[in-house]
């Protein structure tokens, strides 16, 4: 039993991959044939036959294959050939991607065998691909270039303009600037005149072409327009795409283990293209509605019994959940950030690039991946372009949502710009800087500037000091001295980290910031702030001893007043006694000295002891009046300055006096004086009596 099993189940599967082989045949013959009789008029009867009869998922290499074969062979249906390419990709994704792979992948063959005619009609091909929306028009711009750059061969330049007048008029439309390169080239190349005549008349007649919008070359006619724009499906692969692969096993037979099931899957989905399901519900639900119509008539009784079933049965069909499938993949993310950098990257103008990236749906809460894309696009070039500044520069003026955005873009960039590497920083840098001057953004984003040394990095230095030179360049200094320099007080709050005045120190380093990087006139209010900032310091300090005075001033007014008239009093008084005790002195010190200059020189030793002891008499008497004077001093130490000054010089004026005197009595007696007359005695005595007497008085008054 068990030997016949195995045979058995042996001979089903050689049966089973005999018909598959005999399937696939047939198939692939019915493939052959319809590609044979496609044209314009044919297209739409052939193509639902070919969903009929072929299993195009499991023989899409063999569909692609001999697709791609005819559109070299004939060049002259390549638009048929890419209509029919086209509605197959808009029901059959899997199709078009591999179709649009192996042309590539043909042009790179081609073009390295140097084969024109082959390579010509893989390009044609792929033109009217993108004509049908199943490829983007960087492939094309891709196309040009690499048949113009450099040294181009008569050959690639013919090639070149055949492909620019096929595809000029719908390039006009999505990227005018890159047909404007490529005219500019062909320019070029013809006044080097290094080309054939041939291809010099066909470069002339394109750029004749060309002045006239290409209206004779319309990219799609009536009968090849199948797709609808909101049904197309574009695939954005590039020439130099390294993951393109060929999937050569998809055109040659092998057994299929899961046949049964993938036929059934298939018939499924052809159902769903060809729409036979929905003729067969629509024939099924024509037939019952004839059935209940009959019945109504035949039994009008029932009516109520139909609604209460009704009734029943709505809250059963409510009942049913409702499941939604999420993508946590986030595919549409990716392929958001990929269209928006190949825009960006494949725009020839600022104003076609903002065109285009207006013109994708990025729904709100996303703007930062515009943004953040544009600004890695920027950071990532060797010098900074100002392609890139412009266009930022038109979204701010496009909508608040982009400028809003941006301001935090320039909050998130400063906050982590110790990430970046020097050459980045410098583009992100002049980028908010065009910004800035442009006005663009409002200047309030910088109030996240606090220019010190504790809040501050070198790579953060660094942004701000390319920020500010790129301001100045653009504006002027005095401008932007102007306008750092305002008087509205909600501006100043703007800058007032970037000009700190909070602290002296924070001041000296914001100066020493500026001056160095060459921006020294912006520092002049700082300069001056720290000029002043002692005096402002002291007067600070003596409001805030006046304000805690202002308390107690009643009571400390009162008792001022009463000790300021005391000491008035008491500094008269001593002012009077001190100048009393002077002229005593000073006339008792003329007096001896009148007695000296009489005496004679020849009365001898005894007249020369006894005008000793007058002397040493008058020096106890000079004496007195200074000591009386002193006691006055001393008397009236609570007295005012002035007093004090003036009793001081009193005394100097004294013994500068007496030391004057000293010397004049030394030189007299150093000096030999002639005889004197003798004078009598008693007038002496008189005057020694009448000069002496009052002194003492006065002294002891004094005293």
């Amino acid at each position: 039993q068990p030997t016949t099993l195995s045979s058995s189940s042996q001979q089903e599967s050689e049966n089973s991959s005999q018909i598959q082989r005999e399937t696939w045949q047939e198939q692939k013959r019915a493939i052959h044939g319809t590609i044979n009789r496609l044209n314009s008029g044919t297209i739409k009867p052939l193509i639902h036959e070919l969903f009929q009869k072929v299993n195009l998922i499991r023989l899409r290499g063999v569909l692609c294959k001999s697709v791609l074969l005819a559109a070299v062979s004939s060049p002259k249906y390549a638009d048929v050939y890419a209509a029919l390419i086209a509605v197959v990709n808009s029901k059959l994704p899997e199709v078009g991607e591999l179709m649009v792979k192996r042309a590539i992948l043909a042009f790179r063959r081609y073009f390295k065998q140097r084969d024109k005619a082959s390579c010509q009609a893989v390009c044609v091909f792929l033109v009217h691909l993108f004509h049908q929306g199943v490829i983007h028009e960087l492939i094309i711009l891709q196309l040009l270039s690499v048949l113009l750059d450099g040294r181009p061969t008569d050959d690639s330049v013919e090639v070149a303009t055949h492909i620019l007048q096929i595809s000029g008029q719908a390039l006009l439309e999505s990227s005018p600037a890159g047909v404007r390169a490529c005219t500019e080239r062909l320019r070029s190349l013809l006044h080097e005149g290094n080309l054939n005549k041939r291809v010099e008349y066909r470069m002339e007649e394109l750029l004749k072409i060309r002045k006239t919008g290409f209206k004779d070359f319309p990219p799609i006619v009536d009968e090849l327009d199948l797709v609808e724009r909101e049904d197309q499906i574009t695939f954005e692969i590039t020439l130099d795409d390294e993951d393109i692969r060929k999937e050569e096993n998809l055109d040659v037979f092998s057994v299929d283990p899961d046949y049964d099931e993938h036929e059934e899957e298939w018939k499924a989905i052809r159902a769903e293209i060809l729409g036979e399901g929905d003729s067969s519900d629509d024939e099924n639900s024509s037939s019952d509605d004839g059935s209940s119509d009959e019945s109504e008539e035949e039994v009008p009784d029932e009516e109520d019994e139909d609604q209460t079933t009704s009734q029943a049965i709505v809250p059963a069909e409510t009942s049913k959940q409702v499941t939604v499938v999420q993508d946590m993949t986030e595919a549409d993310l990716v392929h958001l950030r990929r269209t928006i950098y190949l825009t960006i990257m494949s725009s020839a103008t600022f104003e076609e690039c903002a065109h285009k990236l207006a013109r994708i749906d990025i729904p709100p809460g996303r703007e930062s991946e515009l943004i953040n894309m544009l600004i890695e696009c920027c950071s990532q070039e060797r010098t900074f372009l100002r392609y890139y500044g412009l266009i930022a520069a038109r979204f701010c003026l496009l909508d608040d949502r982009w400028r809003d955005a941006f301001m935090e873009a320039f909050t998130e960039q400063y906050t982590t710009i110790h990430r970046l590497e020097t050459n980045k920083l410098r583009n992100v840098a002049k980028l908010f800087a065009h910004l800035l001057h442009t006005d663009s953004i409002p200047w309030s984003v910088l109030s996240v500037i606090h220019l010190n040394e504790d809040e501050t990095t070198s790579s953060s230095r660094i942004f701000i000091k390319i920020i500010i030179q790129e301001m100045a360049e653009a504006m002027g200094i005095a401008k932007l001295k102007e306008r750092f320099e305002t008087q509205d007080e909600e501006q100043k709050l703007w800058y007032a980290g970037m000009f700190p005045k909070d602290n002296v120190r924070n001041t000296r380093y914001a100066i020493n910031f500026f001056t160095s990087i060459g921006l020294g006139p912006l520092t002049d209010d700082l300069r001056e702030f720290l000029k002043n900032a002692p005096k402002l310091i002291l007067a600070q300090a003596k409001e805030a001893m006046l304000a805690k005075k202002e308390a107690d001033s009643d009571d400390s007014s009162s008792v001022s007043s009463t000790s300021s008239s005391s000491v008035s009093s008491s500094s008269s008084s001593s002012y009077t006694s001190s100048s009393t005790s002077s002229s005593t002195s000073s006339s008792s010190s003329r007096s001896s000295h009148s007695r000296n200059s009489s005496s004679e020189s020849s009365r001898g030793r005894r007249r020369s002891q006894s005008g000793g002891r007058k002397k040493r008499d008058k020096k106890k008497r000079y004496s007195s009046g200074s000591s009386s004077s002193s006691g006055s001093s001393r008397s009236s130490s609570n007295s005012r300055s002035e007093d004090r000054g003036r009793s001081r010089g009193s005394r100097k004026d004294e013994k500068r006096s007496s030391s004057d005197r000293r010397g004049r009595r030394s030189d007299r007696g150093r000096s030999e004086s002639p005889p004197v007359k003798s004078i009598p005695k008693e007038p002496f005595e008189s005057d020694h009596k009448r000069s002496g007497t009052p002194g003492r008085s006065r002294s002891s008054s004094s005293h």
